[in-house]
């Protein structure tokens, strides 16, 4: 008797073994909830018992990297990871009842999912979609995905390169009102800016500042839908436009400066500063494809460009001025040293055909005084012909300034009698 009951026991035993080996897996979950793929129901309508009820979609954005910053095109090319989450009324099942299973993973097909969207996305991403849903067994379904998005943002280049950008992505659902789906946070944006500060890989030429979270109803056409907007804010790195741009830029100027040390006898100097002006107009021409022609007011890097395009313009000018002048005074030099003779000439002639006649007429003692005269006139010419010869071996006077000299000649030989 003894042993039939402990025979009984143990197949009783036995088979509650089996049936317990029988229900722990993944594929008796899906068989007790009746999901599969070829059953529509769970995936073609929105997961709740009664339409009023709306759906609540917990949204997490964080940003791993960013990509690209285009600002010709003022295009956002940012790396995220997308974290949404969502009730499903219909679906519950007793983790005692399967051995303690808690998750099942899903095709993405099988069930329903929010039609979520980006309004600021230009392309539609082409890295592959994830392919799973978890499942959990009360009934919340979670879904993640990574997607390298290329999204349309307003660029501000007044401070070119120290500037600061903010780039909006705009989530909403592309069917569903207010009513049917609010879109809900479970942290704040200083928590997801330290989160996106851990978790940051690539940067590019941008430093990333903060991430703020705002949630708003939008009227679309009569029609009210939940958006949540993530602004990423990053300052530009300067140090490469500096090197490469802005110092250059100041070095060109310098050595304009530094052209008004060069002879002006020469041509070289005339080309030296075209080469230079050259120079700037190729850095603009540079400048010209980073900057975007669409924006608000002219940027600062501009102003800065074209105001030492004007001076080095003025100063070309300038230059081209006085070798003008200098030209003239090149042609000019040889009629006004023939000039400068023939006064001489016409002056000693003058003196001494006045001095001859005066001592014909005059008394002898008038004789004697001014024949003293006319010596002492012969010393002046004499002293001025040395002279003009003096700087002619020195260096010609200039057109300009030979106008002043013959005047003061002029002027002092005429006053020498009257003086006398």
């Amino acid at each position: 008797m003894m042993l039939a009951v402990f025979l009984l026991l143990f197949l009783l035993k036995a088979v509650d073994g089996e049936s317990s080996e029988t229900v722990c897996s993944y594929q008796d979950v899906l068989k007790y909830l009746n999901l599969s793929k070829n059953n529509e129901l769970y995936s073609m309508t929105r997961p709740v018992k009664s339409y009023k009820n709306p759906t609540h979609v917990s949204l997490e954005v964080l940003l791993y990297a960013i990509l690209d910053v285009r600002e010709i095109d003022q295009t956002f090319v940012p790396y995220v990871w997308i974290f949404t989450s969502w009730q499903n009324e219909h679906i519950y099942w007793d983790t005692n009842d399967f051995c303690g299973i808690e998750t099942v993973s899903l095709p993405i097909d099988v069930l329903w999912k929010p039609d979520l969207m980006i309004e600021e996305m230009t392309e539609k991403d082409k890295s592959p979609q994830s392919p799973h849903l978890t499942l959990y067994h009360t009934g919340l379904v979670r879904a993640q995905d990574d997607q390298v998005l290329v999204s349309t943002c307003r660029m501000h280049v007044y401070k070119f390169p120290f500037d600061i950008q903010s780039c909006n992505l705009s989530f909403k659902s592309v069917v569903h009102s207010v009513k049917e789906i609010q879109l809900v946070r479970h942290h704040n944006s200083s928590h997801v800016t330290e989160l996106v500060g851990e978790m940051m890989r690539t940067q590019y030429e941008w430093l990333f500042i903060n991430m703020t979270v705002t949630n708003k109803t939008v009227n679309m056409f009569e029609f009210q839908q939940d958006v949540m907007i993530y602004t990423i804010t990053m300052k530009r790195r300067p140090l490469l436009y500096i090197v490469n741009f802005l110092v250059p830029i100041l070095f060109f100027f310098c050595l304009d400066l530094a052209s008004f040390l060069i002879s002006d006898s020469g041509g070289e100097k005339l080309s030296f500063k075209v080469t230079v002006l050259l120079a700037i107009t190729v850095m603009q021409l540079i400048l010209n494809e980073i900057l975007p022609s669409s924006s608000e007011r002219s940027p600062l890097i501009v102003v800065y460009c074209i105001g030492i395009f004007s001076l080095m313009l003025l100063s070309l000018l300038e230059t081209i001025l006085v070798m003008h002048l200098m030209e003239k005074d090149s042609a000019s030099q040889d009629s006004e040293c023939r000039e400068e003779k023939k006064w001489i000439a016409c002056i000693c002639d003058s003196s001494a055909d006045e001095t001859s006649t005066e001592l014909l007429k005059g008394s002898s003692s008038r004789l004697t005084k001014e024949s003293h005269a006319s010596d002492e006139l012969k010393e002046v010419v004499k002293m001025l012909a040395v002279l003009l010869n003096s700087r002619k071996e020195k260096g010609k006077p200039g057109y300009w300034t030979r106008k002043y000299i013959l005047e003061d000649i002029w002027l002092g030989i005429v006053a020498l009698p009257d003086g006398d």
